[in-house]
């Protein structure tokens, strides 16, 4: 990997931005009766995570970047627990369900291993 000049560079937040963009189409579908409960609730989660990787990225210290870091690992399991509840209201399919499981766990990994890596670089 070239060198990390803009939160463009890190494959974290790419991964991350594929999230939010899969739990975006699979709620459209969502009943409108849900549009200011779990829909909204769950777009935002997904956006946290996301937004707070850009946001750590940009801060000047380590620790500080570590703090937006860890907001981003809560938020994306508030996003896990969202997507579970929606696939026992029925809002999502098995399938549907665990694609974003499944991706939610690559983010998963990926952002635990972009934190290890700036711990030690503190």
């Amino acid at each position: 990997m070239g060198k990390i000049i803009s939160f463009h560079d890190l494959s974290v937040w790419h991964k991350a931005h594929c999230l939010v963009l899969q739990v975006y189409k699979e709620t459209k579908e969502y009943p409108k009766s849900e549009i200011y409960g779990l829909t909204s609730q769950i777009r935002r989660a997904a956006v946290s995570v996301a937004s707070n990787i850009v946001e750590g990225f940009e801060r000047k210290s380590a620790k500080d970047s570590l703090h937006f870091y860890n907001i981003a690992d809560g938020s994306l399991e508030e996003l896990r627990y969202q997507l579970l509840l929606s696939k026992d209201l029925f809002y999502l399919d098995e399938c549907k369900y665990a694609e974003l499981v499944k991706l939610s766990e690559e983010v998963s990994k990926m952002l635990n291993g972009w934190i290890k890596s700036n711990l030690k670089s503190q």
